[in-house]
Order: C-alpha cells, then structure tokens, then sequence
C-alpha cells in the first residue's frame, strides 16, 4: 500500500522547517519499525505550508504475532488449572509447561495499517516541540503554526486520522496566491497537482529554480537555504542600484542585501561589486516590473541609512570611544567591555612575549617591559596587535554596528583603516572575531592572531571563573566556539602558546579545552581517536608540537613493526602495573643483566635512546624506536620478569620501567588499539 499524508498549515517560519521536516521522518519511520508494516520507500517534503509524508510499500496490516499466556503454577490444584484451560477455550491437554507454569500459545491478530496510524500519527504532531511553537483555536493543543488541512491516503482510501481536531481528507491546497484553495489529490498525482497550482514540494528542485538565473551572484549557501525554506514557487528577479553606493564598504553593502533584504550580492568577475542584486519572490514572474522597482526602492533606502551611519559614526575616531566601552555591559559578573579591553591589552603582551621568547617562561617584568618597548608610535608586528587590542571593541558603539551587530570588528576594521590606522592594526581588527566556525578562516596576520586569541581566551576564563560555564546543550556565551577557535588559531596559524599554562591553573577550563582539542584534531583534521588519546596522555600545552606527534604516529603506524610494539608497551605498563613497581628512581644494575636477550634488548634501548636525542624529528624517532620490536619479543619470550631472586626481579622491572619512559614521551603507545591478543594478566615473562 501506498501512503500520502500531507499536513497543511499557516507559513512555517524557514528557521524551523528543516527541523520539522526532519522530526516528522524520524517518528514515521519508528512507527513503521515499531509496527512491523514492511519495508517501504519512505520520503518527507516540506515547503512553508506543508508537511508531506509519502511511504511505497506499506503492508496493509501488521502480520500476525504469538504470544504466550501464562496460568497457574504446576504444583497448583487440579482445579485451577482446570479452569484457567475452561476460560481460555481449551482442555488440560492442551496447555504446556513453560517456566514452572501452565501457558498456551496464542495467535495475536495483526492490525491494520489504516488504525495504526489513525492512532499514533496524531500524536506524533502533539509531541513536536518548537520554541515558536503556537496555540490557537482552542488553545488547548500546540504547535509550530495553526494547521488548516490534512491529506491521510492509503492508496485511495482516506486514513480514519484527525490532527488537532482537523479530520483528514483528500482535498489540498494550492499557492496562496496563485493556486486553488482546494482540491482533490491521490498518491499519483499529488506532486503533479500542487505543480499545477504553483507548489514545488521538492527542496532540491527549488534550490535548482532559484539558482537557475542568467546574472551570476555571490552564493550565499545560508541564505539560498533561506529562500528554499521561504517559498513554494520561487522565481529570481534581478534589480539594480544607483553605482554611487558603491563607496560604501563592500561588507555594509552585502550585509544590507543579505540581512534586511535577503538578497543576493552581485560580483565582477575579480570580485567586486556589481551595482545589481537578485531577489527571490514567491510568484510565477514580474512581468510589468513592480516587484523589481519596489525592491529598488527599499534597498535604496535601506543603503541611504547605511550611509547615514558611516558618516555620523566617522565624526568621532575609534580612539575617542574607548572610555564609551565604561557603558556598555560586557557580562554582570566581569564588569564592562572597558575591563574586557583592559584585559585583553595584557593577555595580548603576555602572548606575544611567549611568541617572541619562544615559549619561555612569562614574568611580570617582561610585561612592563613590553608595554614601553610596544609604546603607541612604535612600528613592529608586536606592537600592531597591541594598537588593535585598544580598538577592538571600540566599533561597538557606533551606530553602524547597532544597526548590524554581525559586522562588529569587521566595521572596527574598516573604521580604523578609513580614520589612517596601519593596515595591520586595521587587518586585525577586522579578523579578531575569526574564526566563527571551523569552515572558517582564521586572521590573515599575527597581530589578528593573537588578538583573536586573547579575546578567546578572555572570555573563557572570565565564564569559567565566575562559573559560567556550558552544560548540555546550554552555551549562552559560544564558549565552546571561542574554545574551537583558540585551537585552530593556534593550530593552523602555526602559533606556540601554552594553551594550557594560560588556562591558569582553572582544572574545569583545562578539561574543557583538552576536549575541544580531541574533537579537533578527531573529527576536522582526521587523526584515530587513538592516536589523539595517545598522544595527549603526555600533555597539549604546545598544540604545534601535538600536531607534529600525531603525524609521526600516524605515518609509522601502517609500519610492520609499530602496533606489536604497541602492544609490547602495553604489556609492560601493565606488569609494570601489577607488579605494583615503586622503583621509580632506581638505576639500573647492568651488572645483574643476563647474557642474551636480556642484555640484548639492554644494548638496543641504549642505542636507540642515545640515536633519538640527535633524530631531527618524530617521525625519525618513532621509526627508530620500532626497531626495538625483535628484542622487546624476544625479551618476553625468553626472560623470565617475575624472577625469584629479588634483585633480579627489580632490576628486570626496572629495565622495563626506563623502555616505557624514554619512548613514551611522543605517544603513550598502551593507548594505541593493536590486533595484538589480550596479553593483560601476562605478568610473568
């Protein structure tokens, strides 16, 4: 059999449609999985007045089923069973005996398609939370927007179903505006009704449609995704403006067409702006140009307000506004965004003074230092990402970013380069934000490197001090993308900051981080989360130096000789382990090693050890110590660890305890997940 169920509403907002859409297919297919009602070709539309379900294959009924029921016990009277068999239908003989009782089996009827879903499909609709969700009619029943129809077929008979007190039919509707109000649909011809009143169910072909317009545009996949979610029957009209708004930034341009208006920017083909735009409207065309001329008409007002701001906002230089950061609340708790900028003026020297000293322990006196040798006036790299830390925040005061809070620090930028700031100062400004997400870029330049990680770096351990600190899926400060940010900043910007000496001492903030570091390098750059834990058992203050461990240990894993001395390592940490060694400091007596390959191995971790110290990198080393591999299995094979006499026995594990401390420095091998067979209780060779 063959499903349609379609359920017709008021517009859904396009923020929400997706999720919608994507609940109302999950609980659907539970139903069916549930139910046992086959395996049908399942597929689920959305448009801003539509929910569609449509399901190919539906059994009709739900197959039969058996099931036990149970009576008295056996050691009951004879009298009681009697009549547990009388009230069932069947005689003592015909009962068995199953877990100590007397059961028979019974032959459950299943039931049809059309009932279950006239009983659970409602339902499905009453559960779907939204935090825009609707009362109305009623006002006992919510949901995302009023619901005015319902479509229920099983192939071409109506589903005994009604949601929020809507019976189910199979009367539709069209485009509000271009379609009919009503008419009747089957499972064949649904799509190519709702074509002909104007409704593209498919979001593809939709996309399809709006991208299909000879004037090519800057893509903006968020937005085009918008419009798809906005529009039934999409149809692209491109418009122009006046060529004298083009002296306006580039980024206030695009973000007027792109936020207010939800308009595609049009591009040159080195990436300059066009005087033109493309707007989407939810019509079959504009064939006298109303729609067009209207479009230009508000855009050329909203750009005339754009205008407005960027003349008044420049009559007072960024400088000038940084006392006005004393009025505007960064968060309760850590004061105003004037104290976030005095902070991040020395978070700002304090990491440069590690990138200038190379990693170098940081004092107090090399903080006074640098404030008067990054003195205003000055012309260094070091002291452009301090000019920038003053500034950063200052654009939050003017009017164009009220107006356009997505443009802070992009605005700052380009105020401070219009006001004859150096292009680094301004450069940073501009980036400081960066990244905003992990497609993103990160700052193009050291100074925005920096600053951008001092302002990360600042919030966290603000929230984190005053105990703002995220949980579930609660994140009201992005702290978890200002922590992702911080490790792809310094990762990709090829930054060595101690990340975690920074987190200054704070356990929760460290363990926040250390998690956001895994997800890196795991889900974004690729490495086996074994790897990742291995690697990070011996530290992450320097990501640089993380990284560069990871893709030794990646390189020289596929190697014959890597993951059996994986386990090799593993086998010693655990005798090591178990043995409850405490010899941490001892020396090792070469005197009591046994000739043979006792003292073979003894002579390959010297070699080894001493050829590591002058290996240029860790690939070099890993490779080198993978050598060992023969001698480590020889060792267990022959050597007996847990030997009698005590002397022999210490030095043995003290042998064992130097191996897994010289070469677990790069990577804590025991984490490294081997086909090697559990070798755990082995504690005596």
């Amino acid at each position: 059999m063959n499903l349609l169920l379609e359920i017709g509403a008021e517009e859904i907002p396009h923020s929400m449609l997706d999720a919608a859409r994507d609940y109302l297919g999950e609980q659907f297919r539970a139903i069916v999985k549930m139910w046992s009602l086959g395996s049908p070709q399942i597929r689920v539309d959305a448009t801003p007045r539509r929910l569609v379900v449509r399901a190919e294959g539906l059994l009709e009924r739900q197959p039969d089923s058996e099931e036990y029921v149970t009576g008295p016990a056996i050691s009951a009277p004879t009298i009681a069973v009697e009549g547990f068999a009388k009230k069932s239908g069947l005689s003592v003989q015909d009962l068995e005996q199953r877990g100590g009782k007397y059961a028979f089996k019974k032959i459950v009827k299943g039931k049809p398609t059309a009932e279950i879903l006239g009983e659970h499909v409602p339902a499905v609709f009453r559960k779907f939370q939204s935090a825009k969700s609707m009362y109305w009619a009623n006002k006992s029943e919510r949901f995302v927007r009023p619901v005015r129809w319902v479509v229920a077929l099983l192939d071409d008979q109506v589903v005994p179903l009604s949601v929020f007190g809507i019976p189910a039919g199979n009367q539709s509707s069209g485009h509000r505006k271009l379609g009919a109000a009503r008419f009747p649909v089957t499972y064949e011809n649904f799509e190519s009704k709702l074509r002909e009143n104007f409704v593209i169910l498919s979001a593809d072909e939709r996309r399809k449609r709006i991208r299909a317009v000879p004037t090519k545009y800057k893509c903006d996949n968020d937005l085009l995704d918008t419009l798809v979610n906005l529009t039934e029957w999409p149809t692209p009209i491109t418009g122009a403006f006046d060529p004298e708004f083009l002296d306006l930034p580039k980024e206030v341009l695009m973000m007027v067409m792109r936020h207010h208006q939800k308009y595609f920017a049009v591009e040159t083909p080195d990436g300059n702006l066009k005087p033109q735009f493309v707007a989407v409207t939810n019509t079959d065309g504009d064939p006298d140009g109303l729609i067009q001329h209207g479009n230009e008409r508000v855009l050329r007002a909203r750009f005339n307000d754009a205008r407005f701001f960027w003349d008044a906002d420049q009559k007072r230089p960024l400088a000038e506004r940084v006392l006005d950061l004393k009025n505007v609340t960064f968060q309760a708790k850590l004061g105003t965004y004037y104290d976030k900028t005095e902070r991040m003026d020395e978070l700002v020297l304090i990491l440069l003074q590690y990138v200038t000293s190379l990693g170098k322990p940081v004092t107090q006196v090399d903080i006074a230092a640098a404030k008067g040798r990054y003195a205003f006036g000055a012309d260094s790299p070091e002291f452009y990402a301090v000019r920038a830390a003053r500034l950063s925040k200052a654009d939050l005061t003017t009017e164009l970013v009220k107006e356009f809070t997505e443009l802070q620090g992009v605005i700052g930028g380009l105020y401070a380069r219009a006001q004859g700031a150096p292009e680094e100062v301004a450069t940073a400004i501009y980036d400081h934000y960066k990244p905003v997400s992990m497609e993103d870029s990160i700052p193009r330049t050291l100074a925005g490197a920096v600053l951008s990680v001092a302002d990360k770096l600042d919030t966290l351990r603000g929230c984190f001090r005053v105990g703002l600190i995220p949980s579930g899926s609660k994140d009201p400060f992005a702290l978890r993308r200002a922590a992702q940010g911080i490790v792809k900043v310094l990762v990709e910007g090829k930054l060595r900051l101690p990340i975690q000496t920074l987190c200054e001492g704070n356990m929760q903030l460290e363990e926040f981080l250390a998690e956001r570091v895994k997800y890196y390098f795991r889900e974004i750059r690729g490495f086996k989360y074994d790897e990742v834990n291995s690697v990070l058992v011996f530290g992450w203050d320097d990501l640089l130096d993380v990284e560069e461990r990871l893709e030794a240990v990646r390189d020289v894993r596929p190697t014959e000789n890597f993951e059996p001395l994986a386990a090799s390592f593993k086998r010693i940490r655990n005798i090591l382990k178990q043995s409850g060694f405490e010899g941490l400091g001892d020396a090792l007596n070469a005197g009591l090693l046994e000739s043979g390959p006792e003292r073979e191995l003894y002579e390959a971790f010297e070699v080894t050890r001493l050829a590591c110290k002058v290996l240029p990198d860790y690939r070099s080393k890993l490779e080198q110590v993978a050598t060992l591999r023969p001698k480590v299995d020889m060792f267990f094979d022959k050597i007996l660890v847990n030997a009698p006499d005590p002397a022999v026995r210490q030095n043995r594990l003290t042998l064992l305890h130097h191996l897994l401390a010289e070469f677990s420095t790069i990577a804590d091998f025991s984490e490294i997940v081997t086909n090697s067979p559990d070798i755990s209780k082995e504690t005596t060779k």
